[in-house]
Formats: C-alpha cells, structure tokens, sequence
C-alpha cells in the first residue's frame, strides 16, 4: 500500500484538538507552498487564503461557527476566500505572471489571454461567484493532501455563517467572501473519534468505469 493511500486512511476530521501543540514556521511554510501549486481553472486562483492565528479574533469569529471548538482550539485556523467578482484584470495580472515565470513576451500571450477573458465573459456573475467558489476546494484539498503527509490534523468545515466571517475579517472590502474554512493542529489525545474505522463507501458502490 501507497504511503499517500496510508495517510489518508490516518487523517480524519479532527473534533478536539489539542490547544497546547503548535505547529512549526517550517511546517506551516509547506502547507502554504502546497496551497499556493493548488490547481485551478486556467490557473487564475481567484482567492485569498487567511490565516487566523490571532486567538482573540478566532474567540470572535467562535459564534459564527456554531461553537465548534475546533476554531479555537487549533494551531491555526484557514479560511479560503473567494474573490466576488472576476473580470479583464484577473486575466492581465494572470498573463504578466506567465511571461514574466516563464520569459514570454505578452505579446504572444494575447491570444491565450482573450480566450480566457471571452469564456469568463460568458458567465452570468451568479455563476462566476459559484465558480470562484468552487477554486477554493481544489486548493483545500491540497491542504488536506499535505497535511496528511505532515501527519498533522485537519478538519474542513462549511458549518459557519460566511456573512459573519466577512464582516469579523473584513472580507467585505476586500471583494473576498468566505467560501470554505480548515482549522488545523494536532488531534487531542481525547478525541474519541481518532478511533472509529473510517466509512466510505465499497469501489463497486463508489465506480462507474464505462
């Protein structure tokens, strides 16, 4: 069995965490670097991610998740904020990139940038908040991924009031709106759950292969 295979069979959505173990800069650097090579639709990475440390703003933002103690009581706490909006200048920030990463003259890049900037055009804003949105989970899935590898505990969370977490962060005039969070440490030692077997579903209930 794969050692990827073995860690996610270790990881779990932790309940408790244990408030007293933080994690290392080194640590906390990698699973940044792991979010920032995330994947996403044309590489645009329409999103913020914020790392709450500050306990006394996570004692804030506590009510806004339902009393999950996990918000508290972890290293760190993630949150993954979807630009509102997405328009031309996304696309040029995104093609300066490209010619300066990878010695390109943008010249020859106008094409590729049109047609990135015709098939968002084509998107009512409703759906370009969804998709905005939906960059978030390819980039938290890395997180998980990586975390996993680290042996270092995570739960990702769509239990919490976005409204609030934008008004308590200032997301709002940021044109960011919270999207999907992940509070992330180290699993107490009392968490009953750490224990239980994983249940998923079998390959032949889960696999279509056509």
């Amino acid at each position: 069995m794969s050692n990827f295979i073995i860690n996610q069979n270790w990881r779990y959505a932790t309940k408790k965490f244990d408030a007293a173990k933080k994690i290392s800069t080194e640590d906390l650097n990698t699973l940044k670097e792991a979010i920032r090579l995330s994947s996403s639709s044309f590489g645009l990475q329409l999103y913020k991610v914020i790392i709450v440390e500050n306990p006394e703003l996570r004692a804030k933002l506590l009510p806004a998740s339902y009393g999950q103690t996990q918000v508290v009581d972890a290293s760190h706490l993630f949150v993954f904020a979807a630009q509102t909006t997405v328009d031309d200048s996304d696309v040029d920030g995104y093609i300066k990139n490209v010619s300066e990463t990878r010695e390109i003259p943008e010249a020859a890049l106008t094409g590729y940038g049109d047609y990135m900037k015709g098939a968002i055009k084509t998107k009512s804003e409703e759906a370009k908040k969804i998709w905005n949105s939906k960059q978030t989970y390819l980039a938290l899935a890395n997180l998980l991924n990586a975390a996993a590898e680290l042996k270092i505990d995570i739960t990702p969370m769509e239990g919490f009031d976005p409204e609030q977490y934008n008004e308590i962060l200032g997301l709002n005039k940021l044109n960011l709106t919270a999207s999907v969070i992940a509070t992330v440490g180290y699993r107490h030692e009392e968490d009953a759950t750490q224990h239980h077997k994983k249940v998923r579903k079998s390959n032949e209930e889960l696999f279509i292969t056509l």
